[in-house]
């Protein structure tokens, strides 16, 4: 009932989502709140929102709820009565890019199995592997982000993501014969997203090591709406390069060495069961993977007028 009300955000939408009256709703929690001793559900916030002990009691609840579903999968595939299931988490330019040929050719190899995606940011991902309700992610890290080394995750690294340069039409270092350095920016107004967001916090980072502080002029989290600040001239940024993999006319894109890079990996919890068909897509996304991991291994770096070309026709 907690993990219902924690996303209907109602008592009422909570019942009617687990087939059950409100009334009844409301008592299971009046009778939970008396065997705790403590508040459970905020019921002043519109919408009802959970209190701390809820919180935690709903988090153990999801993980309980998890397992259990988790067993019947398992048992179900055991015995022929149901096929293998996948459900896939990834951030948003993943999606865009390389996911949807490996899915295509995970449906063709074992057309029987559930495959089910949802696209979520960073931020959400881990906590939805945690929880149980994902059995493969993918995801990035950074040594500037929190870490993703936990013994509960399953790991298979994909390939380094190189962050890449977008400069409007006509800036100083459009044309540049040569690699441009991020210090080189320090004086440029740049178009970044939130400070929270994880992308960003990755630019924040090199830009720190690299001797200045970014200065923003205009926040996104958008990347298609952050090149078109930079198309119309708003300032310069740093994006991932699956980010710029489409881009918008009016922008030049410069690599460099020296630019930092997001590592892409496909985790799976490793206390849930760890089914042949979520192995199967982990496999899957690393051998796919393997041909883009060694052409990034030797660092390209178009430059100049060459490059400017490449990205504006």
């Amino acid at each position: 009932m907690l993990a219902a009300i924690s996303v209907c955000g109602s008592f009422s939408d909570a019942a009617a989502a687990l087939s059950m009256s409100q009334s009844a709703a409301s008592q299971h929690v009046a009778a939970l709140e008396r065997v705790v001793g403590a508040t459970l559900v905020d019921r002043r916030s519109r919408p009802v929102v959970l209190t701390e002990h809820g919180e935690a009691l709903a988090r153990h609840a999801r993980l309980l709820i998890a397992r259990l579903e988790d067993a019947e999968q398992e048992l179900s595939e055991l015995t022929g009565r149901r096929d293998g299931r996948v459900r896939l988490g990834s951030f948003p330019t993943a999606l865009a890019t390389f996911v949807p040929a490996v899915l295509r050719r995970f449906q063709q190899r074992h057309p029987k199995v559930s495959l089910s995606v949802v696209d979520l940011h960073m931020e959400v991902l881990r906590a939805r592997l945690e929880d149980g309700t994902l059995d493969v992610a993918i995801v990035y890290d950074h040594g500037s982000l929190p870490d993703l080394s936990s013994g509960e995750l399953q790991r298979v690294h994909l390939f380094d993501d190189t962050y890449r340069l977008a400069l409007p039409r006509g800036h100083r270092l459009e044309r540049v014969e040569r690699p441009i350095t991020l210090s080189e920016l320090r004086e440029d107004t740049w178009v970044g997203g939130s400070r929270a967001s994880s992308w960003f916090r990755i630019v924040v980072h090199a830009c720190r090591e690299a001797g200045f502080e970014p200065r923003v002029g205009v926040s996104s989290d958008d990347y298609l709406a952050g090149q078109s600040f930079v198309s119309a001239g708003m300032g310069v940024a740093l994006m991932p390069g699956l980010a710029l993999a489409h881009t918008v006319a009016g922008i030049s894109v410069h690599e460099a060495a020296g630019f930092p890079a997001r590592r892409i990996w496909a985790v799976r919890p490793s206390h849930a069961h760890d089914s042949s068909s979520a192995r199967a897509m982990s496999d899957l996304l690393g051998a796919m993977t393997a041909r883009r991991r060694a052409a990034t291994s030797q660092p390209r770096v178009p430059t100049g007028i060459a490059a400017a070309r490449r990205v504006t026709r």
